[in-house]
């Protein structure tokens, strides 16, 4: 969340120089079979990603341009000067799970890895499988972890991970004590403590009870007719009631969202102008949305707002996978806020593999997703995500950011700028890329969200399970 990073089997990081990262393991390393962690497991996993494209963090190579073995302990990652992100370095040190040199370099000429289902994985940290099922996935406590002597034992023998069919099963069972702590949205937190007086708690006990780690915001395509016209986007961000959709979609877990795309919290904050933003940005204001489709058209017989060209505003599908049920909530509060000011939206909610395919192929009117959280890349990752159209194929095939195809010629070289910036200034390359988001609106922030949801039990739970 403060967007630095915490070693686990990395001691320590240094850097001799801009474009150099030295990254010394913690002593006494090793597998869960008893074989040692060394340099030459992280320098495979990275190189592996060199010689296996479609592995998902294959664009580390972008930015680097060697990973080396120094010695048993130690690690030297030179980056690519001509590309030079630091953020998007540590972003790939960060989530990349090291693997076994001994174990998976006897997979590789299976084919795609991506294929292979590791039923019995051996890994480095102080849990390891013990069984699973369709009902379940048990860990059972290593008590040779190589980390006791620097993190402790763990105190649960075991963890247990029930697997439920939805949401509201989960939720239930929390409730009931069944788990000692979840993952899941739960609506209302705060009548378990206070009307039902459970002995239960999340991260805070008054709102928003959560700390904000991402932004789900709607993506539009600005190659539909209508929602091409940036005055259109403009009065659709205006329109939308961001307070409702933090009560009720939200369920109080956010506060009313920024015209912004950084976080004003955490290891963002210091990135965040709150002047420029309020000056500049917009906030819930349906007579000023009205004003600017007034400016550009008429409204029809029917309600609905017709462009000065003959363009009708909607019908516009706004989409999420179904049973993503804050994202469907907030979407339903889109659709009556636009239809409040004569923008024709409805609602649509697809199974998740075929909303996140059109989404990615650039096959939807609006579309609800997320850019990248916080992490140490952040807010580069999530202005590239929503901004940059370098690497992105043509709709139609498979886009990993910039889902709508948005491009603006300045936005590459300013991305280029702050990567390689110095923290000093990187704040004013920031801005100016929030300002290029607020006046083109290629997509509307709706709310604020934590990277993870937890809750758990005050007293323990029933001791089986999370």
């Amino acid at each position: 969340m403060a967007g630095d990073l915490k070693g686990i089997l990395a001691k320590n990081i240094t850097y001799p120089d801009n474009a150099t990262m030295v990254i010394t393991l913690n002593s006494g390393t090793h597998w869960q079979d008893g074989k040692a962690l060394t340099a030459d497991d992280v320098v495979y996993t990275y190189q592996l990603a060199k010689t296996h494209s479609d592995l998902n963090y294959a664009p580390f190579w972008q930015y680097v341009t060697s990973v080396t073995k120094k010695d048993d302990q130690t690690i030297q990652i030179s980056l690519n000067k001509d590309t030079l992100n630091g953020g998007q370095v540590k972003h790939f040190l960060a989530t990349v799970y090291i693997l076994p040199q001994h174990i998976w370099s006897s997979r590789e000429s299976g084919g795609s890895l991506l294929q292979l289902v590791d039923t019995q994985p051996v890994g480095s940290g102080p849990y390891k499988v013990y069984d699973f099922n369709a009902q379940r996935v048990a860990l059972q406590r290593d008590d040779n972890y190589w980390g006791k002597g620097v993190f402790g034992t763990p105190a649960p023998a075991f963890i247990v991970h029930p697997i439920f069919k939805d949401n509201d099963a989960a939720n239930l069972a929390f409730q009931t004590g069944d788990i000692d702590f979840s993952q899941t949205f739960l609506p209302q937190i705060w009548q378990l403590w206070q009307d039902k007086k459970l002995p239960v708690s999340t991260w805070f006990k008054d709102a928003p009870y959560h700390l904000p780690g991402q932004i789900p915001m709607i993506f539009l395509n600005v190659h539909r007719k209508g929602l091409d016209n940036p005055k259109v986007r403009q009065a659709l961000a205006y329109a939308i009631n961001y307070a409702q959709i933090a009560e009720t979609a939200m369920s109080r877990y956010s506060v009313p969202v920024n015209a912004s795309m950084i976080i004003p919290q955490g290891g963002e904050q210091k990135f965040y102008d709150s002047s420029n933003v309020s000056s500049n940005g917009w906030k819930y204001d349906a007579a000023k949305a009205t004003s600017i489709l007034d400016s550009i058209g008429k409204k029809g017989g029917d309600g609905v707002y017709v462009l000065n060209d003959g363009t009708r505003l909607g019908p516009w599908k706004a989409q999420c996978p179904y049973g993503w049920t804050d994202w469907m909530t907030s979407l339903q509060g889109v659709a009556q806020s636009a239809k409040a000011v004569g923008i024709d939206i409805s609602t649509n909610f697809p199974e998740q593999p075929q909303d996140i395919a059109q989404l990615q192929n650039g096959d939807f009117d609006i579309a609800m997703y997320s850019g990248t959280g916080a992490d140490p890349a952040s807010p580069w990752a999530r202005f590239r995500d929503v901004l940059d159209s370098r690497g992105v194929p043509p709709a139609g095939q498979t886009a990993f950011w910039n889902y709508n195809r948005f491009s603006e010629p300045s936005v590459p070289g300013l991305l280029d700028q702050a990567a390689a910036a110095s923290p000093a200034d990187q704040p004013k390359l920031y801005a100016q890329l929030d300002d290029i988001f607020r006046a083109q609106i290629p997509a509307i922030p709706l709310e604020y969200r934590p990277l993870e949801f937890y809750q758990y039990q005050e007293k323990g739970g029933s001791t089986r399970s999370g």
